[in-house]
């Protein structure tokens, strides 16, 4: 398991250089609607092996890496239309549009954990997988409607560096002023912070393992508890819209960092057992944990 999570994390840990790519490498002409299109293929094909050749643990830690990159990649480029459309707006302007993107992600989250759960009880893994295969294909579609200004690049055959001979000079400055960003006490200090915050140790997996093993939480009740994060991502992303934009951010990040270290340690209590002795069972506090820290956290 830390062998799969561990590479299925590494895409993401070079997420500037995806940016990097598109930015420099027009694919087709586009910067941002064939790398899109490219991501979807990559993810269906990747899931689509799972539910169909793979068949040993080293196969599937491949197949996932393939689709944790489409996933990555894919991210990269719609933060950046994102940001392009939320550049010089105000802080309420670019949070609708945030809203509107982490509402519809939370939207997807229902959708799926409403079936994934039951689908593996009466299926198997493999009938999920494929119908995961399907997914990043509506990706591959919906990108072909992304308007876009068409680059024109290099006539065929015609190697990419000699139709554009000052582009290791360009790159080469763009990489300078990367760095010189970074080292701004504004941009390094943050960093360093989000770094540190990230190097923390997790227990996920270890929790995992100790609600699917010692609590014996099936499948069907993991997709419930999904589902029930998804609704509760909605409902944080409407407070936020509704009431919260135009609060300042450091009021915010204050608030919920001090109730969500509160209310995060609740898990010492089902990991103890004291919600039993509570009067709560372990599934019911499970739902409650997981529904107000994914309210906080959005």
């Amino acid at each position: 398991t830390a062998l799969i999570s561990g590479f299925s994390s590494l895409p993401w840990l070079v997420k500037p250089l995806y940016g990097f790519i598109s930015d420099s490498f027009p694919l087709f002409g586009y910067r941002r609607r064939s790398y899109l299109v490219l991501s979807g293929l990559l993810g269906a094909l990747s899931w689509s092996l799972m539910a169909t050749f793979v068949d040993s643990k080293y196969g599937a830690v491949v197949c996932i890496l393939i689709g944790s990159l489409s996933v990555a990649f894919s991210d990269v480029v719609v933060d950046s239309m994102v940001v392009e459309r939320a550049r010089g707006e105000s802080q309420a302007i670019s949070g609708s549009l945030q809203s509107l993107c982490w509402g519809s992600s939370a939207f997807g989250g229902i959708v799926s954990s409403y079936f994934s759960g039951s689908l593996v009880d009466a299926y198997g893994v493999r009938f999920v997988f494929g119908i995961t295969g399907l997914l990043p294909m509506i990706t591959s579609a919906v990108a072909v409607l992304v308007k876009e200004q068409h680059v024109p690049g290099p006539t065929r055959g015609q190697n990419v560096l000699l139709a554009n001979p000052s582009f290791i000079e360009s790159s080469r400055e763009n990489i300078i002023q990367l760095w010189n960003a970074v080292r701004e006490p504004n941009v390094f200090l943050p960093t360093v912070f989000i770094f540190l915050w990230q190097a923390t140790p997790q227990s996920d997996s270890a929790v995992f393992y100790f609600t699917t093993n010692k609590l014996g939480f099936t499948p069907e009740f993991l997709g419930r508890v999904k589902l029930v994060t998804s609704v509760a991502s909605l409902v944080g992303v409407g407070l936020y819209n509704g009431f919260l934009k135009r609060v300042p951010l450091r009021k915010i990040f204050l608030a919920t960092t001090i109730i969500g270290t509160a209310f995060g340690m609740t898990q010492v209590l089902l990991v103890t057992g004291l919600n039993r002795q509570l009067g709560i069972s372990d599934e019911w506090f499970a739902i409650g944990d997981s529904l107000i820290l994914t309210v906080l956290g959005q």
